[in-house]
């Protein structure tokens, strides 16, 4: 069965707790089962990650070389600053979708540049919790192209 490797940075664990108007109030076992919902549509397994620590993450990125198929990954704020997380992805050679649950383009001026988005396939961002089936669909999807 084909893998992907959802992976969640620092502060994804106070999902449901932490800033509910930006992030929802769903927590990150709900997170978590949607995504599974939609990967088992497709036939693939998920294996999630999450870590308040940067150097966890790129161990974890390491490890998925040649074990998934694909990354989703939402680095919260290493998003703007991971350049080892960027590194990592820039090794890996699978589908890469970077996903965020609010729009960084539409918070704070630091929250706009993202050092995850040159080395990811696509991001999906400001959809919530549908992110992960958008980011699901996007992923199947390079994959099914680059299988023709």
């Amino acid at each position: 069965m084909k893998s992907i490797l959802l992976l969640m940075g620092p502060n994804l664990n106070m999902l449901g707790e932490r800033e509910p108007e930006i992030y929802g109030s769903e927590t990150l076992h709900e997170h978590v089962k949607e995504a599974e919902r939609v990967t088992n549509e497709f036939g693939y397994e998920l294996q999630h990650y999450q870590s308040n620590n940067e150097g966890d993450l790129v161990d974890q990125i390491q490890n998925a070389r040649e074990k998934h198929i694909g990354i989703i990954i939402n680095p919260g704020a290493l998003t703007h600053y991971g350049w080892s997380i960027h590194d990592a992805l820039a090794a890996y050679e699978g589908v890469i979708i970077e996903m965020h649950l609010s729009n960084p383009n539409q918070r704070e001026p630091w929250r706009h540049t993202s050092v995850v988005a040159p080395v990811a396939d696509g991001s999906i961002v400001g959809f919530g919790i549908q992110g992960y089936e958008l980011s699901i669909r996007a992923l199947h999807q390079i994959i099914e192209d680059d299988d023709k």
